[in-house]
């Protein structure tokens, strides 16, 4: 597996299985987030989606959570 030095956490690690969406902010995310940080964005993502009672057919709902999801892992810092 590949390694990338993550955007989020800045460490070295192992590289996401496969891009998660065919489009640039996908390759984005896939070369510049490891595999943990991409997992804990799955947990976070998930929690809002329960939360906010989100309806991911609708588009503002997806909408919300490519925004979430950029702040999540480009503009954070998380504690390590």
């Amino acid at each position: 597996m590949a390694i990338v030095h993550c955007a989020r956490c800045g460490q070295d690690r192992d590289q996401m299985a496969f891009r998660p969406f065919p489009n640039d902010q996908g390759l984005r995310v896939f070369n510049h987030i490891c595999a943990v940080c991409w997992g804990e964005w799955l947990t976070t993502q998930k929690q809002m989606i329960n939360h906010y009672a989100l309806n991911l057919q609708d588009p503002k709902s997806k909408e919300l959570l490519l925004r979430e999801m950029e702040k999540f892992l480009f503009t954070t810092s998380p504690q390590s």
